[in-house]
């Protein structure tokens, strides 16, 4: 097993387990061992911060009932859940819980909720946040149980007499299982029969309704007994096939697209014996030696979240304007809290179209020199969707993002580097020579030399 790290290798660990890496850190990392250094991520993130956000005025809304009132409550939700959204953001691109918010961002992903209801979202954030590098057991039982996922998969309208089955498939084909592994049709209809009952009370927290569950022998996935939800969910994990499911997830995200069998295996060896612990997991993947090789390096599509929390961090964006925000994320294709559907974004290639990737390329401009967006006020935000063609004609707008950045100060930083230190540290895929070639020898600026770093294809990549 290596004992150090080498810079690239440095700043490869911290895209994955993070947004990247600030350059005035990697000194301080470069000679200690890839024990200490991957311990450090752990160190840092062992506390978490909770999102937080007054919802006084949309529960003072709430209370009113007329149909004028109902149709501003559903626009102050919505304004709600994305300020709610920038607060996310401001917090991935200032923490030091890096590892912690990104293992956040991850099971955002696999526990995908649409719901449009910011203290329901906020919550389901927390619990994933709170779990995030503790037990994947916890985390399932308490995600199965709030509030988000009881109405966004259907569970409160699950009852003994009229069961409803969204859950209990879900459970086993996205969150544990995976797709056509080992459960059937009769084993999704017995555990809809055991989370029969499941629901929440007015204050969001968890309340089981015995009248309404359904108190007869299940038989599920060999197994025969009076079970409840919670016996589901243990049996769900006694198989090991949810450890694999998971490993896979999680190499995908992490590691790469493309899975090594072997190393799956080993993983869910970790994972199994550990009883789902996910900091012995994740540690286990940062100390082997092939999270390391070469083929693992510069291979990741970064996702929008990814990129702009990257840039973000590395030159202190902040977004004055929440709308601005989630319009990039609008047409990056991934608005944080609203996934598309339970299944979350496929992630990948699917980031790159020839829309996106204009947008991709142009970023680090737009978001460092105050660059401007082509921006449709009654199409592009997500309150007012529906508008006839010549209204989108019409409010076609170039609007700036309205963010501030340390660009200045950071690119002045930055030029104590020579170019070739500044394309190493900045770039982490394979350049072709002649492109390296176009960079290295030129007359630009820094800050002009940043921007054209930034805005290569191959910074697309982690």
């Amino acid at each position: 097993m290596k004992n150090q790290l080498t810079q690239k290798e440095i700043q490869h660990l911290y895209w994955r387990a993070g947004f990247g890496i600030k350059q005035s850190k990697i000194p301080s990392l470069i000679y200690q061992t890839k024990e200490n250094t991957v311990n450090e991520l752990f160190t840092d993130s062992y506390l978490q911060t909770p999102l937080s956000f007054d919802f006084k005025s949309l529960k003072q809304a709430s209370k009113k009932k007329t149909k004028v009132e109902k149709k501003a409550l559903r626009k102050l939700k919505i304004r709600t859940l994305f300020e709610l959204n920038k607060k996310w953001y401001e917090q991935m691109i200032s923490t030091d819980q890096v590892l912690r918010e990104k293992m956040t961002l991850f099971f955002h992903d696999h526990f995908a909720v649409n719901l449009r209801r910011p203290f329901e979202a906020m919550n389901l954030n927390n619990i994933l946040r709170n779990h995030a590098l503790g037990s994947f057991e916890l985390m399932l039982m308490e995600v199965s149980k709030s509030p988000a996922m009881l109405m966004f998969l259907n569970n409160r309208q699950n009852k003994k007499d009229s069961p409803n089955e969204n859950f209990a498939r879900e459970v086993m084909e996205l969150f544990t299982l995976g797709r056509d592994n080992i459960y059937t049709e009769k084993d999704i209809q017995e555990a809809a029969r055991a989370f029969t009952g499941w629901n929440f009370k007015s204050d969001g927290s968890f309340v089981f309704r015995k009248n309404q569950h359904d108190e007869g022998e299940k038989t599920f996935l060999g197994r025969t007994g009076n079970f409840k939800g919670d016996d589901i969910i243990r049996i769900l994990l006694e198989e090991k096939q949810t450890a694999v499911y998971l490993c896979e997830k999680i190499y995908k995200y992490f590691v790469n697209e493309t899975i090594n069998p072997q190393h799956i295996n080993e993983l869910a060896e970790v994972f199994y014996g550990s009883k789902y612990n996910l900091k012995t997991l994740m540690k286990a993947i940062f100390m082997s030696d092939w999270f390391y090789n070469e083929k693992n390096i510069g291979n990741k599509i970064k996702s929008p979240t990814e990129l702009i929390v990257g840039l973000g961090r590395q030159f202190g964006v902040k977004f004055q304007n929440h709308q601005k925000l989630i319009l990039l994320q609008k047409k990056l294709n991934q608005t944080l809290f609203l996934p598309p559907n339970v299944a979350g974004w496929p992630g990948g290639k699917y980031w790159i179209d020839s829309s996106t990737l204009m947008i991709r390329l142009r970023l680090p401009s737009l978001m460092l020199t105050a660059g401007e967006l082509e921006w449709d006020e009654k199409e592009d935000m997500p309150e007012n969707m529906v508008t006839n063609k010549k209204q989108r004609r019409r409010n076609k707008l170039k609007k700036q993002l309205q963010t501030t950045s340390k660009f200045n100060s950071i690119s002045r930083n930055l030029a104590e580097l020579t170019p070739e230190q500044l394309l190493e540290f900045l770039i982490q895929a394979r350049l072709p020579n002649e492109i390296k070639n176009n960079v290295l020898y030129n007359d630009k600026t820094n800050k002009e030399l940043i921007i054209k770093v930034l805005s290569l294809p191959e910074y697309q990549l982690c």
